[in-house]
């Protein structure tokens, strides 16, 4: 249990820890300290890329070496890296930062099935969740860019939260990269010939994100952006 879940559970050592976590007019303290916690521990790190991708990609696949180079290349240039905490695309992340000596960050998911934290996270910079909203909040909040490799519902959840929040100017524009043109091109094709041609987006609604194939590319979009606009959080 961590320290801020421990406080909350001595401020209220009268309730059952598990009706507290569980119960409506309760939860929300658990709530509060996921918060409170993320909050505390993100702002010291400075500014980081989020890097997503599939937790199924095994170390051997094209993808996990691509997401290692593009972190590695990315913490050269001086961001840290945050990812799920998790195995695949999330582990050849960290294991990038890891190896290139940079801010190694795990946002992990605690479920009933999975996912245990990959071993390249810096020992201070794991933090673990039970709500998916507080976890993406800090995915958003702290992120200079997001790097999106080939994934499935979670990697997609975490990709159009970020596309809605940026379409309705909920948050500032930043740099959305999607890796491996190949693998987003039907994506694109159905967001174009059904989504536009519906009305349901604009055809400007394209220029929130970017295609590329290659680590150099990524890292490239991301500085030209910052040669314009100042790093920052993003709200």
């Amino acid at each position: 249990m961590n320290p801020y879940d421990q406080r909350i559970r001595k401020a209220f050592a009268d309730k059952d820890w598990q009706e507290i976590k569980t119960a409506d007019t309760w939860q929300i303290f658990k709530i509060m300290s996921e918060f409170v916690r993320g909050f505390d521990q993100m702002a010291k790190i400075g500014p980081c890329v989020s890097i997503f991708g599939s937790a199924r990609t095994k170390p051997d696949h094209h993808y996990y070496k691509l997401a290692e180079e593009i972190a590695y290349k990315l913490t050269l240039e001086g961001y840290g890296i945050i990812t799920g905490g998790g195995p695949g695309i999330m582990e050849a992340a960290n294991k990038g930062a890891k190896t290139a000596g940079g801010k190694s960050v795990g946002l992990n998911i605690e479920l009933p099935f999975e996912q245990s934290a990959n071993n390249y996270i810096d020992n201070d910079k794991l933090l673990s969740f039970d709500y998916f909203f507080v976890r993406k909040l800090m995915f958003i909040k702290y992120a200079q860019g997001f790097v999106v490799l080939p994934g499935g519902f979670g990697t997609m959840d975490e990709l159009f939260e970020a596309l809605t929040l940026i379409q309705t100017n909920k948050i500032g524009k930043f740099p959305i990269i999607l890796v491996n043109k190949k693998f987003w091109t039907g994506m694109m094709e159905w967001i174009k010939n059904t989504l536009i041609a519906e009305g349901k987006v604009g055809e400007n609604d394209m220029d929130l994100f970017i295609l590329v194939d290659t680590a150099d590319e990524t890292v490239k979009h991301i500085n030209d952006f910052y040669s314009k606009y100042l790093l920052k959080p993003n709200f």
